[in-house]
């Protein structure tokens, strides 16, 4: 359907390409995105995506909340708001926070922004100059990569384990740009439950790259979308907990404890930090939604979002363990995986020589498809990797998807023997 009407509407004289900026023809479509969309029209167990189950929206309380708005709030849900977003949320969020995390209202602003994508978005154009250093972990969120990328830096991968960020290789790294002169503009890290790799960074390595921000004057920005969804394991207090400079911007969203309809995240700052960046969203969209805002303000002023977060978790938490039970029945000696506390994602390691981009023609053709490991990494050098969501299908599919999906890696590590 979209390749005839592309034909269509490219049907004529005109040389539409020639229009576009130097920045648009580099533009590429998300792969993610790209792959779900062959996946949703075929009878494939997927374990790519990143969503969560519907059965986890509070659709009942969201129905009561809006009835509620529309007859008492209607005039500030309906009408435009601020770009540093509806007040008594932003007021909810930080006494939240510093209630959850131990991290003082007195020493964050919070802004509101239309989803947490939106929020990296801006963190490029505020703080990225062509050529920047910024520090990516090695695997990161692809969506990270794709915001960033278009303000032309230059990007540093820093290896993972199962503490996250190997922290002293970082700190090897710095020593060396220092010697010739360059620094970092900033760290981004996935710090717990990580995206793709499921991992949580230490409370010793917290510390440790705190320290080093401050010995070698750099950002970290900490984007924090899973941190909530525990399913074993203590809490670790995130990083910008143990901010005293104002050096964490940390990133928030609802997506994953609410809705992701919504698109509604926010950005826990130093006032002047958020300053700057609220002037830069004036420019993209004013202001993210108020409606959804006043409902998310309830949902979070009347206890509701402490209520929901459990049960999202007991859901949640046997979806994970019938993954991490099927991956050891299934798969095939070679194969190692990590094994994440919590969040949404399991990352796979294939034998070296295995490429798991090449190799997902077989295992949709098999009726399973996951996320090829390669597009996570800033330079696309590692290619024997994948990543498993496990939120999305229930625990029976899940097993079978991943029984498909050892069947054909097994095929591959026997090809590879020769």
């Amino acid at each position: 359907m979209e390749e005839k009407l592309m034909k269509k509407l490219g049907s004529g004289s005109l040389d539409f390409e020639s229009y576009f900026s130097e920045k648009a023809i580099e533009m590429k479509a998300s792969e993610i995105r790209e792959l779900l969309k062959l996946v949703e029209s075929s009878d494939v167990i997927s374990l790519a995506g990143g969503l969560p189950a519907p059965e986890t929206f509070p659709v009942e309380t969201i129905k009561a909340i809006t009835e509620e708005i529309l007859k008492t709030h209607a005039d500030k849900a309906l009408q435009y708001g601020t770009t540093k977003g509806f007040t008594p949320l932003r007021l909810a969020l930080a006494e939240w926070m510093e209630k959850r995390y131990g991290i003082p209202m007195s020493k964050v602003e919070i802004m509101m922004v239309a989803g947490s994508q939106q929020a990296l978005d801006l963190i490029g154009r505020v703080f990225i100059d062509p050529g920047d250093i910024v520090v990516v972990e090695g695997p990161t969120y692809l969506a990270a990569l794709n915001a960033f990328k278009y303000y032309d830096p230059e990007f540093l991968s820093i290896p993972m384990d199962d503490d996250g960020m190997i922290v002293d290789i970082l700190e090897e790294k710095l020593k060396e740009l220092r010697a010739e002169g360059k620094k970092v503009k900033f760290v981004y890290t996935v710090s717990t439950f990580q995206n793709p790799a499921g991992v949580t960074m230490s409370l010793k390595r917290r510390k440790k790259l705190i320290e080093l921000a401050h010995e070698y004057d750099f950002l970290i920005v900490e984007d924090s979308p899973y941190s909530e969804l525990r399913y074993s394991g203590e809490p670790i207090p995130p990083i910008k907990h143990f901010d005293d400079e104002g050096r964490v911007i940390y990133l928030g969203t609802f997506s994953k404890i609410f809705a992701p309809g919504f698109r509604l995240g926010w950005i826990a700052a130093h006032p002047h930090f958020i300053r700057k960046i609220e002037i830069a969203k004036q420019a993209v969209d004013l202001c993210a939604n108020p409606f959804a805002q006043v409902i998310a303000w309830k949902y979070v002023a009347d206890g509701h979002l402490d209520e929901h977060i459990p049960k999202i978790i007991e859901f949640y938490k046997p979806r994970r363990d019938a993954m991490l039970e099927a991956l050891e029945e299934y798969m095939p000696e070679g194969v190692r995986w990590t094994k994440p506390d919590g969040g949404m994602f399991i990352w796979v390691t294939l034998p070296e020589g295995i490429d798991t981009k090449l190799m997902m023609e077989k295992a949709v053709a098999k009726g399973v498809a996951y996320v090829p490991g390669e597009a996570f990494f800033a330079y696309r050098d590692v290619k024997n990797t994948m990543r498993l969501n496990f939120t999305y299908v229930p625990e029976e599919t899940i097993r079978e998807g991943v029984k498909r999906l050892a069947e054909v890696i097994e095929e591959e590590i026997k090809a590879l023997k020769g």
